[in-house]
């Protein structure tokens, strides 16, 4: 007589062994209907799994995250059939679920064109109506071998091959087809509803370049039209703010191929970066940051004290100089602990807060270069605080409280917050360890803020929290990090004398609140799709003149307000005021103030905004007053 416990607290009791599906049912037949899977003690199962013993059991639905992973999963496998059914002779591969969808590759004697995609997803769609019911079944290897060299899978039994140990194996069968995998899936292809196909690209099978090209094709899945019509007006709109094409569009940056990664700032774009370092600098000199500059190429014993050769060589640039070898700092925290360990430092020092806006290099694969979001060469807005053991979790809480304020006044509120426990392979005792991520826990429960565990993705020396923001079109971006390191202060000796007059090494805090200033910036321009905030605004403001006549008055305002420390500029060309304003508005700066007679015999402006709102004529103190309060809000602004 298993008794299921279900999240609610509640439970239930049946004369036999229940399925997932059971419980469901007998809870009430809708929830039945809905459900896609179950947790099982934590562990996701298919609703035909039968539970005859004691369980806490939650039903999986399309609303819950796992549920979304099932149905994409399942989507996959369903795209395989229709391959399969489609185009003879095509062999399945491997096919994971991704962020958004998922993606399968194909072996065929052609690529798959876009024009395929249709029919693929016409037969999905047949499929579906169906309704054809997914089972699971077990084969051992023998079996599972034998089943697909007889249908040709010749890339199933490699797979089949590499999978270590000699435990049985689990398949899912829907109508004739049949894939190895772990599950779970959907009850049957009616729960699969709402999906689209979205591109097709190649791929070396098992990533190896060596090996024969394959076709992947990707695919998006969701609980509902809904959700897929959201989804999709989401890329789009994402399509429309892709920082490199607004990039070029306003004159902010380019890339070209004589220098991979890196990024060539246009007079506008290096204003931009120069309004955000400068706020950044600003505000970590109020929270007590010393900053520092440090060498950009440094010998390579250095990086090998630091640990930092060993585990990332290939991903540095290196040179040599009368037969000593250097790289290219691809981080900044080595050369700190040397700044720190120039004399020697007492409890008093610390916390010692340091702060460098470091120009780093990695070498990059080539493939996942893309614009200014991901580079070769880039500014972090790193940091590294040096205190002791004790004061650890007072300077995590102040750098939340810190890294909340920055993202607010660059117009983020939603900032999602991961905790990243000690992995397997690490250095430290487990004492250390429980007391540093202890620390960071307490940190964010003091401040009552919500935050997942990530279990052992933690850095080897010390636990980290991840600080994740979401933009206007719900895309998160994790820019932010707290890390806790206890191994590096001591492998570059880096020491301090205590209280007891004894040496201690310091706990070292890495810390960065944007991140690369260039991803930062690619974020930035997307999120705001290129109408940056005024402060942010490389131009705040442009004068037209309607004729000759009021050129001069023009100048003179373009002079009194850059006096006043504003970015502005006077278009007195030869055109109608109509299409400058047309063009300036495209170039998406913030106020357009027009000039005609009447506004130089009144000395006013008549001020437009880039969104067509007209403000009316003002003067211009009036006019200083309204560009300063919407400096001043920064991010918040809603003009």
């Amino acid at each position: 007589m298993p008794v299921i416990t279900l999240p609610d607290g509640s439970q239930r009791t049946f004369d036999a062994p229940v399925s997932v599906h059971d419980v469901a049912f007998d809870i009430g037949p809708g929830l039945a209907k809905a459900a896609l899977a179950g947790k099982v003690d934590g562990e996701l199962v298919d609703t035909s799994h039968v539970m005859s013993a004691d369980a806490q059991l939650a039903i999986v639905t399309g609303r819950d995250e796992a549920g979304l992973e099932v149905i994409r999963h399942s989507c996959a496998h369903l795209m395989a059939q229709a391959v399969q059914d489609t185009f003879a002779g095509a062999q399945v591969t491997i096919g994971p679920v991704i962020e958004d969808g998922f993606y399968y590759d194909f072996a065929y004697e052609r690529a798959f064109t876009p024009e395929d995609l249709v029919i693929i997803e016409k037969r999905m769609k047949e499929l579906v109506k169906q309704d054809l019911q997914v089972t699971r079944s077990i084969m051992n290897r023998a079996e599972a071998t034998a089943h697909f060299e007889q249908l040709g899978e010749s890339y199933k039994v490699e797979i089949i091959d590499s999978i270590p140990g000699d435990e049985d194996l689990s398949f899912y069968n829907q109508g004739e087809f049949t894939d190895l995998c772990r599950g779970p899936h959907v009850p049957s292809t009616s729960h699969i509803k709402s999906f689209k196909l979205m591109k097709v690209a190649g791929a070396y099978w098992r990533g190896d370049s060596n090996n024969e090209m394959l076709t992947r094709v990707y695919g998006t899945a969701w609980a509902d039209k809904k959700d897929l019509k959201a989804y999709l007006y989401r890329l789009e709109e994402a399509e429309k703010r892709d920082h490199r094409k607004i990039g070029k569009k306003l004159d902010l940056f380019h890339t070209q191929e004589e220098a991979p990664g890196m990024v060539f700032w246009h007079p506008n774009g290096w204003t931009m970066y120069q309004v955000v370092e400068r706020y950044m600098r600003d505000v970590q000199q109020a929270n007590g940051y010393l900053e520092v500059k440090t060498p950009q190429v440094v010998d390579r014993s250095l990086w090998e004290r630091s640990g930092h050769w060993d585990k990332f060589s290939d991903m540095m640039f290196t040179t040599s100089s009368e037969s000593r070898d250097y790289a290219v700092k691809p981080m900044n925290c080595p050369c700190h602990i040397q700044i720190f360990n120039q004399g020697l430092r007492s409890y008093r020092d610390l916390p010692l807060r340091m702060a460098e806006f470091g120009s780093c290099h990695r070498n990059e694969p080539s493939g996942t270069l893309h614009g200014i979001m991901r580079v070769r060469s880039f500014t972090q807005d790193d940091g590294h605080i040096f205190c002791s053991e004790a004061q650890m979790q007072d300077e995590v809480a102040k750098f939340i409280d810190f890294l909340y304020k920055v993202y607010a006044d660059f117009g983020f509120e939603d900032v999602i917050l991961k905790l990243s426990t000690r992995p397997e392979k690490r250095v430290g005792s487990d004492e250390v360890w429980d007391r540093a991520e202890a620390a960071l826990a307490q940190a964010l429960n003091a401040k009552d803020l919500a935050f997942d565990i990530l279990p052992g993705e933690g850095a080897f020396y010390g636990p980290k929290i991840e600080f994740s923001l979401k933009d206007c079109l719900g895309r998160v971006w994790q820019c932010g990090t707290m890390q806790v390191d206890f191994s590096m202060p001591a492998r570059l000796d880096a020491q301090f004398v205590n209280e007891a007059g004894e040496r201690e090494t310091p706990v070292m805090l890495h810390r960065a609140t944007l991140g690369s200033f260039e991803r930062f910036l690619g974020v930035l321009i997307e999120n705001f799709a290129g109408a940056m905030p005024p402060w942010l605004a490389p131009k705040q403001a442009v004068i037209l003149n309607i004729t000759d006549k009021q050129a001069p008055f023009c100048q003179e305002i373009e002079e009194k307000l850059t006096k006043m420390g504003f970015r502005v500029a006077a278009d007195l060309r030869n055109e109608k005021v109509g299409f400058k304003i047309r063009e300036h508005t495209i170039q998406k700066v913030p106020y357009l103030l027009v000039v005609g007679d009447k506004e130089v015999e009144s000395g006013t402006v008549a001020v437009r905004t880039r969104s067509g709102e007209d403000l009316g004529t003002m003067s211009l103190e009036a006019y200083a007053e309204l560009l300063q309060n919407a400096v001043a809000e920064k991010g918040r602004f809603q003009g």
